[in-house]
């Protein structure tokens, strides 16, 4: 079913589109060639024709630059729309005015220049990588401790290299207890040589109980027809970095905490992976229980189980506007402080982006949670 819904969406995506651009072409090619004649109308169909072609392909990067662009022309067509009923209620007092904005408009110079700007915009936010902190209290008698959530860098194939050892520099400055690593690290666009190096860089960041991480839906590359490392190597470059692999396991942090990494949950379904209460079977309840998942799915069953703090990632808030507008509308979880009860859910949007080096929507991040409890317990940080 979900198959084919995205199929549907494709086609009307794709169609209206083409029938969109093959008016606004020809728009253009009546302002600068007028004397074409209908000439203008094959070429515009041509044209409309080849764009859709370089397009099939939704998620590139081609197709994103032509939607921000058919976006903005539908934008100005609606304000052209109010700006003649203004033009008819002044009348002639804003006749230079309008004619200005006539010219502006049919040479498609506004909307080439508004989505040159927010492109040029989405480029630059993909390399801020900023610190976004949020400060967890519990009635448990435990210390403070301080956890930092790094997911999605899809290294390899959009963050920068050298900013990533620069942040990974800058968090082992923070002294944190934990680093979690939510899934999507690599993906399929990245080399074996660069997924081991992902794992050096992240598995050194200086840590009291070291770097601990959960599957995502790209890291083993099931979306590729040509893997460039096997699971196996996959988890040897994990283990020799340093980084513990959770995958519907548990493990206790200095004798408060207790870490639990799910398996990914695969789309439309949990991909057989076990639930959080058989995850948790004969855990100390009474310890601050955290759940790493890299899809922001089941926090209600997660709640149910005990789980004091749920952490995702796998959404990027979205990345391209207003996709994330839209999720949070139609009640997903897609970034921020979630509650459920007294289990929390914290979403990240994540080191980077997906598929292109844009993003015209949220930041990237990385997560520093502190959590404070009601004693001084054992916690490395407790006295903070």
């Amino acid at each position: 079913m979900n198959r084919i819904v995205m199929l549907a969406l494709f086609l009307l995506v794709a169609a209206a589109a083409g029938t969109y651009s093959f008016f606004c072409i020809r728009r253009l090619l009546k302002f600068y060639f007028p004397r074409m004649g209908r000439l203008r109308h094959w070429l515009s169909g041509l044209c409309a024709a080849l764009l859709l072609l370089s397009c099939v392909n939704l998620w590139s990067l081609k197709a994103v630059v032509t939607l921000h662009i058919l976006a903005f022309f539908f934008v100005f067509d609606l304000l052209a729309f109010f700006v003649r009923r203004l033009r008819r209620r002044f009348g002639d007092t804003a006749r230079p005015a309008y004619r200005c904005l006539r010219i502006l408009y049919r040479s498609g110079a506004l909307a080439l220049l508004c989505a040159a700007l927010l492109l040029g915009y989405g480029l630059y936010n993909m390399k801020q990588v900023i610190r976004t902190e949020y400060e967890i209290f519990t009635q448990k008698p435990i210390g403070n401790y301080r956890i930092v959530l790094i997911t999605d860098t899809h290294y390899d194939t959009i963050q920068d290299t050298a900013l990533l050892k620069e942040k990974a520099e800058e968090i082992s400055g923070l002294c944190p207890d934990a680093v979690i690593l939510g899934g999507d690290i690599v993906d399929e666009g990245t080399a074996k040589e660069a997924m081991q190096e992902v794992f050096r860089v992240l598995g050194g960041i200086k840590s009291t109980y070291g770097t601990w991480y959960v599957y995502g839906n790209h890291d083993l590359q099931p979306y590729s027809r040509e893997k460039q490392y096997t699971a196996e190597e996959f988890e040897a470059a994990a283990r020799a970095g340093g980084v513990r692999i959770l995958c519907d396991s548990a493990a206790e942090l200095g004798g408060e905490m207790i870490l639990a990494g799910r398996d990914d949950a695969a789309w439309g379904g949990n991909s057989g992976r076990a639930a959080a209460e058989e995850i948790l079977s004969g855990a100390d309840r009474g310890k601050y229980i955290i759940m790493a998942d890299h899809q922001p799915a089941g926090l209600e069953e997660n709640a149910a189980a005990g789980v004091d703090l749920m952490l995702s990632g796998h959404t990027h808030a979205g990345q391209i506007w207003p996709a994330g507008t839209l999720l949070e509308l139609l009640g997903n979880y897609n970034y921020g402080l979630y509650e459920h009860g007294d289990s929390r859910l914290i979403v990240s949007s994540g080191f980077t982006g997906w598929g292109y080096p844009l993003r015209t929507q949220a930041h990237c991040e990385y997560v520093l949670i502190t959590i404070r409890g009601t004693g001084a317990g054992n916690g490395a940080q407790a006295g903070m």
